[in-house]
């Protein structure tokens, strides 16, 4: 059976056994993931999964409760409805039940790449070579995946919607004494993604990094490379553009209100690339304005969330979403060029074209990067963030460490590397009016953990960050 005929069967089966009253909305969905990983310069995993799951949610005597299976089978199907049966016996009631998605159109999804849905291992350990050989002999560790999903939803209103999205990923670092470089891309293609370009990138970045110096902790102007900036999209959808969050004043979001530098538009786009068009409820996904030119305009809801807020939802029904929250999970950042015409800016897959050096030759920063960077006097170039954890969820305080390669920045040039701080910042201020400084015009997409989610965002030069601790403490 298709992924709609199964949904449709179980529908008709929690019609059958709890009645016409019964309300049920269900999602099969069917992933093919692959990943080629290597390490120490070879590949030392490759792996592929391939399976379809079916959720139910059911609402049945004002109750609520949500069942998981993978059996396909006539009685496979029947012993999901019936164990959810069973379990809506035993919960409380849910007077905020918000019904379900009625019929509604659904756009078409995101570009749909069928070479790499079915891509082979062949053809993934080929990038990963082209990176290992463009790293010209220094280790090399990281990976190259392909995901595919098709899926359907049905609802006993009536509703019903297929989708179907591909996705590639690499992510890769070189080192050299003890220093990292880095370069990841997403791209709806793999035949997008230029493994000896990434090579390139991350091997020049490294040996630029080499020899760290170390400076003091204190207020810096700094320039974010894109790897940097997908930390604080995620931070920001997570804790900032979530709903629930809202609702519970535990977000810094304020609507109507200038939050930002009127130079950030943020928008959620799943159907930009890599995700479905519709949401674990049915919901049609579409793009979202979060931000505009500095003014906050909404956030994320799901069904329940929206009901609550008296707002309608955004198509960000997912699971756990009644616990966390719903959380946009494409966000885009916005050049100008892109916020201008109301399109979409290109942005290389590769590594860019390299510019500025530092001592040693090797290049810190491509084009679009070292156009920011020639603009600052004194400050620090970042590559990337990680270990990020939320300190004020409020205000969204954050601390966390840099890594895969700082430099000290003097009259428009990276002058050398510094060893890795620890910082505290609180990323709406830090990009708050008059505080961001440059904003590049080449996006670049940062994958997520997650197949499906990604963060897309140019480099930024910002006034201020705060490090709060150097490689000494």
């Amino acid at each position: 059976m298709s992924e709609l005929e199964v949904a449709g069967q179980v529908v008709e089966m929690v019609r059958r056994l709890a009645g016409p009253d019964a309300q049920a909305e269900v999602t099969v969905t069917r992933t093919e993931l692959a990943l080629t990983r290597f390490a120490n310069s070879f590949i030392h995993q490759n792996v592929a999964e391939s399976g379809t799951a079916v959720r139910l949610r059911l609402h049945v005597d004002g109750r609520t409760v949500a069942g998981t299976g993978s059996l396909l089978d006539p009685d496979g199907l029947a012993a999901l409805v019936e164990r959810t049966l069973a379990a809506a016996r035993l919960v409380p009631a849910d007077p905020a039940w918000p019904g379900l998605t009625p019929p509604s159109p659904v756009p078409p999804g995101a570009v749909f790449d069928e070479a790499t849905a079915y891509a082979s291992p062949d053809e993934r350990a080929a990038r990963v070579r082209a990176f290992v050989d463009a790293a010209g002999g220094l280790e090399t560790a990281g990976f190259c995946r392909t995901a595919y999903r098709s899926g359907a939803f049905a609802n006993s209103a009536g509703h019903s919607t297929v989708g179907r999205t591909a996705e590639a990923a690499m992510d890769g670092i070189a080192r050299t004494g003890g220093a990292d470089g880095v370069a990841r891309r997403c791209a709806d293609r793999l035949g997008d993604l230029d493994g000896a370009a990434l090579g390139d990138r991350a091997a020049a970045k490294a040996r630029a990094a080499a020899d760290p110096v170390e400076l003091p902790p204190g207020r810096y102007e700094v320039v974010l490379e894109p790897a940097a900036v997908a930390d604080l999209l995620q931070n920001l959808a997570w804790y900032g553009f979530n709903g629930k969050r809202h609702a519970e004043r535990q977000s810094f979001a304020e609507l109507g209100t200038v939050q930002f530098d009127p130079a950030v538009t943020l928008v959620d786009d799943p159907l930009h690339a890599s995700a479905l068009p519709y949401d674990m409820e049915g919901t049609p996904r579409h793009a979202l304005t979060l931000v505009d030119a500095g003014t906050t305009t909404a956030v994320a809801h799901d069904r329940r969330s929206g009901a609550e807020a008296g707002a309608a939802s955004t198509g960000h029904g997912m699971p756990g979403a009644a616990t966390f929250g719903p959380i946009p999970h494409n966000l885009r950042l916005l050049p100008a060029a892109a916020r201008a015409t109301g399109g979409d800016s290109p942005a290389p897959v590769g590594g860019g074209t390299p510019a500025g050096t530092a001592p040693g030759g090797g290049a810190v920063a491509d084009a679009d990067t070292a156009a920011l960077v020639a603009e600052v006097e004194r400050g620090l170039l970042v590559s990337d963030f990680w270990y990020t954890r939320v300190l004020d969820p409020k205000r969204l305080v954050i601390t966390g460490l840099t890594r895969n390669g700082v430099w000290l920045i003097e009259d428009g040039v990276p002058t050398r590397p510094v060893r890795d701080f620890r910082f505290t910042e609180s990323y709406p201020r830090a990009l708050g009016p008059g505080r961001l400084l440059g904003l590049g015009g080449q996006p670049v997409r940062q994958p997520d953990r997650v197949d499906g989610s990604w963060w897309e965002a140019p480099p930024l030069r910002l006034a201020s960050w705060n490090f709060t601790g150097g490689a000494s403490g």
